[in-house]
């Protein structure tokens, strides 16, 4: 591999690990582009916290190779492979100030004190807490201690950054500023990144590439647009949120769904022929009209104001449709309506 000029800047090479007969990771091929943030999502048990060891250095691949920066570190030590991880857990010291928390990788690396100070100084100022520094662990927040945890990161100045988990402790409004926290450093700083959740938002929100990864093997990666748009089989549309399934027919650019035909612009991208097929509805693709044909017709089963949208379930021809809609256009006394899909939203499948 070409160390200057390649763009792919950590690579997993035919990666198979095997804990004794038991395979979690097969045969994987897996390529981050330098200065990017690449996500693996994924339920638990899928793969995803060992292939963030097997980068690390904390797991031996059963076959395969791994480079970094186009050097073969298969069987190098986490010591030597110039990476840093955030926990989940943050593992802080609580009997050290905030300041010798994070500089203490600088002191085992033996990084004279005055530099040390600086560069502590300047990791707290990256994530907000200047002036923290000579406060203990126990007298910052939860969302304060994670900054902690990435400052200890960041100070080490890493080829490779991985983040296991590290928003799960947090309350749902720290998780959305951390999460904005780091993507915005990461983008700053350009470090190839590389971040495992089971998260949908916290990856969509920080991710230039999502990952999704089932049983030891990548299903799918792209944008998360692509990945929630165009999933590529059951599985993904079931796990990228929400959705309803439908078996339909393909004729052409049209698609019939219990008798509603919807000519589509463009059936190319699906790369599906004639005849049955499912079709996935997103909630956010249905909108009721007061018209529409006997195909169309549908009745409202439960209606849940959501705050900023109602969360409606119809029944279209016995089976339940979720249907997003704002406050604005759904009426609570409505029963009985017509439903239209957009195309936007709307994703053809193989029938399996």
């Amino acid at each position: 591999m070409n160390k200057t000029n390649d763009k792919q800047f950590l690579v997993l090479k035919n990666v198979t690990k095997a804990f004794g007969k038991a395979v979690v990771i097969d045969d994987l091929n897996l390529e981050i582009e330098r200065g990017t943030m690449t996500t693996l999502l994924g339920p638990s048990g899928c793969g995803k916290t060992t292939i963030l060891r097997l980068v690390a250095g904390l797991e031996t691949p059963t076959s395969g190779q791994i480079f970094i920066d186009g050097e073969d570190v298969t069987k190098s030590s986490i010591q030597t492979r110039d990476i840093c991880i955030v926990f989940q857990s943050y593992a802080l010291f609580p009997h050290m100030s905030i300041a010798d928390n994070v500089g203490y990788g600088l002191k085992m690396l033996n990084v004279p004190k005055e530099e040390r100070q600086q560069r502590v100084e300047e990791a707290l100022e990256l994530v907000d807490l200047a002036g923290f520094g000579p406060r203990y662990v126990d007298q910052i927040s939860g969302g304060q201690q994670q900054r902690v945890a990435l400052a200890r990161a960041l100070v080490l100045k890493p080829k490779v950054l991985l983040f296991d988990e590290p928003l799960s402790n947090l309350d749902a409004n720290l998780r959305r500023s951390m999460r904005e926290s780091i993507r915005e450093l990461q983008q700053r700083l350009g470090i190839t990144s590389l971040y495992v959740t089971h998260d949908q938002t916290e990856a969509f929100a920080v991710s230039d590439q999502v990952i999704v990864m089932h049983k030891g093997k990548i299903m799918q990666k792209g944008t998360a647009k692509e990945l929630y748009l165009r999933p590529n089989s059951l599985f993904l549309a079931n796990f990228m949120g929400e959705s309803s399934m439908f078996k339909a027919y393909l004729n052409g650019n049209v698609v019939s769904v219990n008798g509603y035909d919807i000519t589509l612009d463009d059936t190319t991208q699906f790369n599906l022929p004639d005849g049955e097929c499912l079709v996935c509805v997103r909630p956010e693709a249905v909108s009721l009209k007061a018209e529409g044909t006997e195909a169309q017709k549908c009745q409202i089963k439960t209606a849940i104001y959501m705050g900023n949208h109602w969360e409606v379930v119809a029944l279209w021809h016995g089976e339940e449709l979720l249907i997003n809609l704002s406050p604005e256009d759904f009426e609570e006394s409505i029963s009985e309506t017509y439903l239209h899909f957009s195309q936007t939203g709307l994703c053809l499948l193989p029938r399996e």
